[in-house]
């Protein structure tokens, strides 16, 4: 069996047969941060059952005051159902799965695991998986300490191929009908639908030689124009800080491991859902701030003064040169803000530059970064909020643009809408 240089085949867990898919999945942990109504409501659906909502710490929690008593009960739900015998056990495997939209489109992917040895979240890394936005780095801690005393794996991360010609993914959905079901079920609240497929060995092969293909010389030089560079295989879509836990995890390990048991130790490696930009159900969206306990109108005026400060100009009518353009929502409605002249090659560099700026100097105001346009709006019509609606990013652009800058800005993009993101299904033993 073979494996490209850094994706292959896992030891996969899944729930044994008995236990209620549609209670086991659950959401990305970084989805409805601030909606915590959603998070109650999952819990209530799940109830007694065991379920992947007892093994993650939701983002919602992740300064909650009690926060350590959450990451006990995560580490010892993790024990027990591996004391019970909850899981099943696919060695050696893949899986393509298809993931049915709120849009009613299907977005494809390919389950495995990757080597970290092989990832690198420094900005301008040459790494054959790289990573695209900007670390925050107090979100890996908490992470960190789940991870620390974690005998199984459950990550949500999404790494993209930039595959035009579709080598890799696509061959499996033509063979789907003839492959072996796993599962098959629909998911909690508004999740959609989801199947998934064991590979064969002999499509294992196949991944690994088109993984491969898109590593070469020729492939860089046709899709990037650029020759003779680091090949970039893979760029995180989703899931930033749960891969560099994960990196940071290891090396931690590996400093206290001989090299020979480091190199063979299962943490060297972290579950991930590939994904192709190409595929047609895969949507960039954006990902919007929300500030909290400001006035509005102070902060319009602090970012005018900032723009001005730095050679731009803001201005909420339409000016003669060129200009990035975002929505401003408060209580007092919502109207489109012009940056002319702005210092950063997207509204969101340009935007966040400021907003880093304003929280250095505003300690006592806090920022959120939400992935829905309505949610960000109620939110923001709330006293002493404000918030900043977006543009997406061109799909099209992403791939040329992290050979060529190397890293974007933190949040600047998210892959669909938050029902649609990645659930938690399949896990992975890292002790």
């Amino acid at each position: 069996m073979k494996t490209a240089s850094c994706f292959g085949p896992a030891h996969i867990l899944l729930p044994r047969e008995d236990i209620p898919l549609e209670k086991w999945g659950c959401v990305a942990c970084d989805q409805f941060t601030s909606d915590r109504a959603y998070w109650e409501r999952a819990d209530a659906a799940v109830g007694s059952c065991p379920s992947t909502l007892r093994l993650i710490l939701p983002e919602a929690n992740l300064k909650a005051p009690n926060v350590d008593e959450f990451i006990a009960d995560i580490n010892a739900s993790m024990s027990k159902y591996l004391e019970e015998g909850i899981f099943e056990t696919l060695k050696d495997s893949l899986i393509y799965i298809e993931r049915g939209q709120s849009d009613g489109k299907i977005r494809h992917g390919l389950i495995g695991m990757v080597d970290l040895d092989q990832y690198d979240f420094t900005p301008g890394s040459g790494a054959l998986i790289r990573a695209t936005e900007g670390t925050v780095l107090d979100r890996i801690p908490p992470r960190a300490r789940v991870r620390r005393n974690a005998p199984i794996e459950l990550p949500h991360v999404m790494l993209l191929i930039d595959d035009p010609e579709k080598t890799v993914i696509e061959p499996l959905t033509a063979a789907a009908d003839k492959m072996e079901s796993v599962y098959d079920f629909d998911l909690m609240e508004s999740g959609g639908h989801i199947k998934g497929y064991k590979l064969s060995a002999e499509q294992i092969d196949a991944v690994a030689d088109a993984l491969t293909g898109l590593t070469t010389d020729e492939a860089m030089k046709s899709k990037y124009g650029v020759s003779g560079v680091a090949p970039l295989l893979f760029a995180v879509g989703d899931g930033n800080h749960s891969l560099a836990t994960a990196k940071k995890y290891y090396e931690q390990l590996k400093a206290t491991l001989p090299a020979e048991e480091a190199a063979a130790h299962p943490a060297r490696y972290a579950m991930v859902e590939l994904v192709n930009i190409h595929d047609d159900a895969l949507i960039f969206e954006p990902v919007h701030r929300v500030l909290t306990n400001v006035h509005p109108a102070d902060v319009l005026a602090d970012w005018s003064a900032y723009c001005a400060a730095h050679g731009m100009a803001l201005s909420f009518v339409p000016p003669d040169a060129d200009a990035q353009e975002l929505r401003v929502v408060s209580a007092s409605g919502e109207q489109t803000a012009f940056i002319a002249h702005p210092d950063g090659a997207l509204p969101v560099a340009t935007l966040q530059r400021y907003l880093d700026d304003f929280l250095r100097r505003h300690p006592e105001a806090a920022i959120d970064y939400i992935h829905d346009d309505e949610v960000l709006r109620r939110l923001s019509r709330a006293d002493g909020a404000m918030g900043f609606l977006l543009p997406a990013l061109n799909k099209a652009d992403f791939f040329p643009a992290i050979e060529q800058l190397g890293i974007l800005p933190r949040k600047t993009f998210s892959m669909g809408h938050a029902h649609d993101k990645r659930f938690y299904i399949e896990c992975r033993k890292i002790l």
